[in-house]
C-alpha cells in the first residue's frame, strides 16, 4: 500500500474506531475529545503554514472568530444547528483572512509571526471592550440541532461529537490530498528557495496566502466546535496564550502525517487535565517538562514515535 493509500486508511479506521467507542467514554472523556479534536484542526492549519516555513502566534484570530460567528449566529440570528454555525464559522474566518492575509502573505519569518499575533491581540482588544458581546466574560451557546436531527441533553453532545469526527477526517483527507497534489507541493519549495519558485513561473505570495486561507478556515471550524462543545466563549480565545498554546501542540505532535495534530491535541489535553487534577500549583511545570522532554528525545514530535516503529517492522 502507498504512502497516501496508508494515511487514508489510517483516517478512515481512526474516525471509524471514534465513533464506535464513543457511547463507551464516560462524559469528560467524550468532552476531552472533542474539545481536543477541535483544537487539532488549528493545528493543522499551522502545519500548512510550516510546510511554507512560516510560524503564525496569532491562530488565536480566526479561532476566536469562529467561535463568536458561531456564538452570534446562536443569539442573534436564532441558528441552532451545529452544522450550520460551523459552516458559518468557516465562511466568517476566511472573509477576515482574505483582508489580513493580503498583508501577512509579503512578509517571513520573525515579521510574519509578530504581525499575525498583533492582529489576534487586536481582536482581543475589541472583544473585550465589546459589551454586546459580553466583554471579558463572553456569553454561552448552545446546541439545538445537530445536521438537522434534535437531539436532547447528552445526545446533544453525542451528536457533536459525531460531527466534529466527521469534519475532522473530512478536513484530514483534504489537507492530506492538497499536499500531495501540484499547489501543495509548492508550499516546501517556497520554503527552501522562493527565487526559483518564481523561476518556475508559480506565484509565491499566492501560495502562501492560500495556505493561510485554508489555515483560518480550519482554525474557524476548530474554534466553532470547541465553543460548542463548552458552551461558552470569551476573549481568551483570542489571547497570545491561546496561539501559544497551539504552537506548541504543533512541535509537540510533528508534522510527520495529517493525523499527528490531532494525536497531539489528544496526547496534550490529556497531559494537561490529569496534571491540573493532581498538580493543581505546579500543572505548567509538568507541561513544561514534558515539552522539554520531546525536543530533546523526540525533535520531530511525537509522531516520529509511529515512523520509527513503521521502519522497524
Amino acid at each position: 500500500m502507498s504512502r497516501f493509500g496508508r494515511t487514508e486508511a489510517l483516517l478512515a479506521i481512526s474516525a471509524a474506531a471514534l465513533l464506535a467507542f464513543s457511547p463507551l467514554l464516560p462524559k469528560w472523556a467524550l468532552f476531552l475529545v472533542t474539545v481536543a479534536l477541535a483544537k487539532g484542526l488549528v493545528v493543522l492549519g499551522l502545519l500548512l503554514l510550516m510546510r511554507a516555513g512560516l510560524v503564525s502566534f496569532g491562530q488565536g484570530l480566526y479561532y476566536a472568530a469562529g467561535a463568536y460567528a458561531a456564538g452570534i449566529a446562536g443569539q442573534m440570528l436564532r441558528i441552532s444547528d451545529a452544522a450550520a454555525v460551523v459552516a458559518l464559522a468557516a465562511v466568517a474566518s476566511c472573509a477576515v483572512a482574505a483582508v489580513v492575509g493580503g498583508l501577512l502573505a509579503t512578509y517571513r519569518g520573525i515579521f510574519f509571526a509578530m504581525l499575525s499575533l498583533a492582529f489576534s491581540m487586536i481582536l482581543y482588544g475589541l472583544l473585550v471592550k465589546t459589551s454586546a458581546l459580553g466583554s471579558t466574560d463572553g456569553f454561552n451557546v448552545a446546541i439545538g440541532t445537530v445536521a438537522g436531527v434534535r437531539l436532547p441533553g447528552a445526545s446533544a453532545r453525542t451528536g457533536l461529537f459525531a460531527l466534529t469526527v466527521g469534519l475532522v477526517f473530512l478536513a484530514a483527507l483534504g489537507a492530506h490530498r492538497f499536499l500531495g497534489s501540484h499547489l501543495g507541493r509548492l508550499a516546501p519549495a517556497v520554503r527552501d528557495n522562493e527565487l526559483r519558485v518564481e523561476y518556475l513561473g508559480a506565484s509565491v505570495r499566492g501560495v502562501v496566502y492560500l495556505n493561510y486561507l485554508l489555515a483560518a478556515g480550519l482554525s474557524g471550524i476548530g474554534g466553532a466546535l470547541a465553543g460548542l462543545a463548552v458552551g461558552h466563549i470569551d476573549p481568551e480565545m483570542a489571547y497570545w496564550t491561546t496561539s501559544g498554546e497551539f504552537v506548541f501542540v504543533a512541535i509537540l505532535s510533528g508534522s510527520g502525517s495529517v493525523a499527528a495534530p490531532f494525536a497531539g491535541a489528544i496526547a496534550f489535553e490529556v497531559l494537561r487535565s490529569f496534571a491540573y487534577e493532581y498538580s493543581p500549583n505546579t500543572w505548567q511545570l509538568v507541561v513544561g517538562l514534558a515539552m522539554l522532554l520531546v525536543i530533546l528525545f523526540l525533535p520531530s514530535g511525537l509522531w516520529s514515535l509511529f515512523t520509527r516503529w513503521r521502519r522497524a517492522r
